[in-house]
């Protein structure tokens, strides 16, 4: 199977990783790709937001099936040109992928599914705003109505902040807080049929203690022992199914993964925000622990087959993945420095690229925040962190940063 995938981020190197090791897979592409996965496809600099070069791109390739990574292009109408042109694809249209591109659309799927989620109102004046955290109360959540790369959320109990990020963006969704420990769980669609992967935890915050800003990750694991039994079959009868059924009914299958980012609270999970793609890091650990082929499971998504399809099977362990920022991260981060120590240390622990590039003199730079991720994998999740940490500590990035309690907990 020839396969092309769309992006240049760590869930696409994740994702090239995970094709690449597929018997099925007879040739791999990526656009427009970074240092890393250029070692695992062949990469080809195309927008990955351009509908007409993406297509292109896929047809001149002969590609059997074509994987859309980020949010962006989906947005953007990718996957719907890809398939106008005949062509197998994995990731939602234009107008499913909504449930990530408009929080009010999402909110507005859930109630009709009658998913559980956080009570919201959506608001696009100040006086709207201020309504809306007076009613919910503190913490307050506020979320740019659009794509802001996991970074468009402020929850805080200072009402002057939240007014503030408000006051910054077009439209804001307000939401009561949910308390209670998070899971992100990705369910692969195929328009009708749904079926889960392994549950994940990732850490959204800066710095150690969930300290410091949003951000789009800074690192996860897998699998979560703490996690209450049945917690899967519920997410999918509850929400996953739900949500699938309505976007079908309303005439906007939804074809590719529904990343459900999820509460556990006191009274049963409820949805804190959907994605339209794999999430990063999240992506990483997940690959890592899924045992059956990834190319076929992504083609009988795109081709409506997944009923029949084998169900997902996970390997036993634990994968851990922290994440090496830029400086300056989440702010302007600082570009264009040499990484060092990219070379895997031991069989337990290997490194994915999210912003690198090749320089002129073919050094593996940085090229964006968050530069890359290192994948510990172990019997159990403390040797799995184990064996990342260690081969964090040899990797060597001017400035960088990276939290030292991913799984801590675990």
């Amino acid at each position: 199977m020839r396969v092309l995938v769309i992006g240049s981020g760590g869930r696409e190197h994740a994702l090239c990783r995970a094709l690449g090791l597929d018997p099925t897979v007879t040739e791999l592409h990526c656009a427009p790709g970074n240092a890393g996965i250029a070692s695992v496809a062949t990469i080809h600099p195309v927008s990955s937001t351009d509908p007409e070069q993406v297509t292109a791109l896929a047809v001149r390739l002969g590609a059997e099936l074509v994987v859309v990574g980020p949010e962006a292009p989906l947005v953007a109408g990718v996957a719907d040109a890809v398939r106008a042109a005949g062509i197998p694809c994995f990731g939602p249209s234009k107008e499913a992928a909504r449930v990530e591109g408009s929080k009010a659309f999402a909110k507005d799927v859930m109630v009709a599914a009658g998913v559980p989620t956080a009570g919201a109102r959506v608001c696009t004046t100040p006086e709207e705003t201020a309504a809306a955290l007076d009613a919910f109360g503190a913490p307050y959540v506020v979320k740019d109505d659009g794509l802001a790369a996991g970074k468009g959320v402020v929850v805080t109990s200072d009402r002057d902040e939240a007014l503030a990020h408000a006051a910054a963006c077009e439209r804001v969704v307000v939401e009561e807080y949910l308390d209670g420990p998070e899971v992100s769980l990705f369910a692969l669609c195929d328009g009708t049929t749904a079926v889960p992967l392994q549950p994940a935890q990732d850490f959204k915050r800066a710095y150690d203690g969930d300290q410091g800003p949003n951000t789009g990750g800074m690192g996860a694991y897998t699998p979560l022992p703490w996690a209450p039994p049945g917690l899967v079959e519920q997410v999918m009868n509850d929400i996953v199914l739900p949500t699938v059924r309505e976007l079908a009914r309303r005439g906007t299958p939804y074809t590719g993964v529904l990343y459900a980012g999820l509460a556990l609270t006191s009274s049963g999970p409820k949805v804190i925000e959907f994605n339209a793609r794999f999430g990063d890091p999240e992506t990483q650990v997940v690959l890592d622990r899924l045992e059956t082929p990834l190319a076929g499971l992504l083609h009988a998504c795109a081709t409506g087959t997944l009923a029949s399809a084998p169900a997902p099977r996970h390997r036993d362990g634990a994968a851990v993945t922290v994440v090496v920022a830029a400086e300056n991260y989440p702010g302007d981060p600082v570009k264009g420095d040499p990484i060092e120590g990219l070379e895997p240390s031991a069989k337990d622990a290997y490194v994915i690229h999210a912003g690198t590039a090749l320089d002129e003199a073919g050094r593996v730079v940085s090229a964006g925040g968050r530069v890359l991720s290192v994948v510990g994998t172990g019997p159990d999740v403390p040797s799995a962190r184990a064996a990342a940490y260690e081969q964090v500590s040899r990797i060597r990035l001017r400035g960088s940063h990276h939290r030292t309690d991913i799984a801590a907990r675990a």
